[in-house]
């Protein structure tokens, strides 16, 4: 059995030829952006790191981030390791199928059309809120957060049309914007020496700051910053020689993203005090204004034109993580077509060789999610965002776990590779880091979505009944493919 035999591209011969996305459209540097994007990082500093410091470990949050970092690390090993062999654009559903079988496989489809959707959905409550607050302000035009969110769903999906190149070029001009900013604060606070109490280094890296407080919380936001790093698989079909650029994509995404919410989150603490920052990330949140834990320093030191081009940035942050996931989605329902587990339709592709009816269906779901939310009156942020962020976050983890079993059950029958690091045992201490990350996750599920007990309950019950429908599903078809041959 070699890899020609595992490839995803091996065909029924009686089924007809399905389309395929353009290959050798995207670069290490493309795939690179399509990650950060995903990533939001001016979301993920503004959003989790004031409730990471107030309600987790105070100033050992860096710290945190190390220890999601590297077991995300871990989990990458055994992702990549699968991806020389497995080449497609389903990638989770298509990894899970290849270790755990395909009914496993296709009940995980629907669990990652369903992390991708609710995170997807999530960005619009907050980047709609964000948005008509900022046109506000500026030009005197008060409508409603959801007019500005359904109008972004078309740029988005003209964007999606336009083809992954297209994509990436509007990806890479947001992500810069966001990464230079937060990036220049952090290595200008750290040459200076750090805030009125240095640096702080052992107060934010040792082994007591990191277990002090609450230090399950922190991990938990750590874990959920590190969302979308798998896109680097799902582009691996438009990759330039995708057995190469997969793998110095992932690797390089994971150490980027680790090292640049550590760097910044340590620099926020320095620069408030390490005594201090976690007053200072209560007093925010207290006021409403979490992002203003971030905001504040950065316009401290650079001055008050800062604190008018953040909000700005935190939309664009949200817009680049919005056409990322839109990305991604539609190349799953696109792979699930071709798969012949959705309409064959969903295949289809437009001149530029972008999924084009699958595009279509994305966005329509979309619509499905966050119009409810508008026509119930709900806030944006405090419903939309925080229940569907969380649940998501759930949800990729449950993928994580399983894509990691699959990985350690796929080598062991196959045999394809001999390194035991790659295809066992760093695919089962991955296995066994993501495990710990869901425990913590569903123990401080209310804090992660700031929402009551009974939310709470209802949103995590989610998960496990996707994942049945779509295992049912699965033996539903089986069982009428098994007919039909018969």
């Amino acid at each position: 059995m070699d890899s020609q035999t595992v490839s995803r591209h091996a065909a029924k011969p009686d089924a007809p030829t399905a389309g395929t996305l353009k290959p050798n459209a995207l670069g290490v540097l493309g795939i690179l952006f399509f990650v950060l994007s995903a990533q939001a990082p001016l979301t993920g500093i503004a959003g989790a790191a004031p409730i990471a410091v107030a309600l987790g470990n105070g100033p050992g949050v860096p710290a945190a981030y190390l220890v999601a970092g590297l077991v995300i690390l871990l989990f990458s090993v055994g992702f990549v390791a699968m991806g020389r062999h497995v080449v497609d654009a389903g990638a989770f559903y298509t990894y899970i199928g290849k270790g755990l079988g395909r009914t496993t496989g296709t009940g995980s489809a629907g669990l990652a059309l369903f992390a991708y959707c609710t995170i997807q959905a999530a960005m619009y409550g907050l980047y709609g809120a964000i948005v008509s607050g900022l046109v506000a302000s500026h030009t005197g035009l008060d409508l409603p957060w959801w007019v500005w969110t359904l109008a972004t769903m078309a740029v988005v999906q003209a964007l999606g049309a336009a083809g992954v190149e297209m994509g990436a070029k509007v990806l890479a001009v947001f992500v810069l914007a966001e990464f230079s900013i937060l990036s220049v604060f952090a290595l200008v606070t750290l040459f200076k020496g750090g805030g009125p109490e240095g640096l702080g280094l052992a107060e934010s890296f040792s082994p007591s700051a990191a277990l002090d407080g609450a230090p399950g919380v922190a991990v938990m936001f750590a874990v959920a910053s590190m969302f979308g790093f798998e896109a680097t698989a799902i582009y691996g079909e438009e990759a330039r020689e995708p057995k190469k650029t997969v793998p110095r994509a992932t690797y390089l995404a994971v150490v980027v993203v680790t090292g640049f919410f550590a760097l910044v989150s340590w620099m926020l603490i320095s620069f408030y005090g390490a005594s201090k920052a976690t007053a200072a990330a209560g007093k925010a949140l207290e006021s409403g204004d979490g992002a203003g834990f971030v905001f504040a320093p950065i316009a401290a030191d650079f001055g008050g034109w800062a604190g008018d081009v953040l909000p700005v940035l935190l939309a664009t942050s949200l817009f680049a993580g919005i056409l990322t996931f839109h990305n991604s989605a539609n190349r799953y329902l696109f792979s699930l077509g071709r798969d012949r587990l959705l309409p064959l339709r969903l295949c289809r592709l437009n001149r530029r060789h972008a999924p084009w009816t699958a595009g279509c269906v994305q966005t329509v779901l979309a619509v499905l999610l966050v119009v409810p939310f508008a026509l119930a009156g709900k806030d944006p942020v405090l419903t939309l965002f925080s229940w569907f962020s969380g649940v998501a976050v759930l949800a990729m983890m449950l993928l994580y776990l399983l894509t990691s079993v699959s990985v350690v059950v796929f080598f062991r029958r196959a045999r394809l590779d001999a390194r035991l690091w790659n295809t066992l045992i760093a695919p089962a201490l991955g296995a066994l880091g993501i495990a710990g990350a869901i425990w913590l996750i569903l123990a401080n599920f209310t804090t992660l979505i700031g929402g009551e007990r009974t939310t709470a309950l209802w949103l995590t019950l989610s998960v496990p009944v996707v994942m049945a429908l779509g295992l049912v599903a699965a033996r539903v078809r089986g069982r009428a493919e098994a007919a039909a041959d018969g």
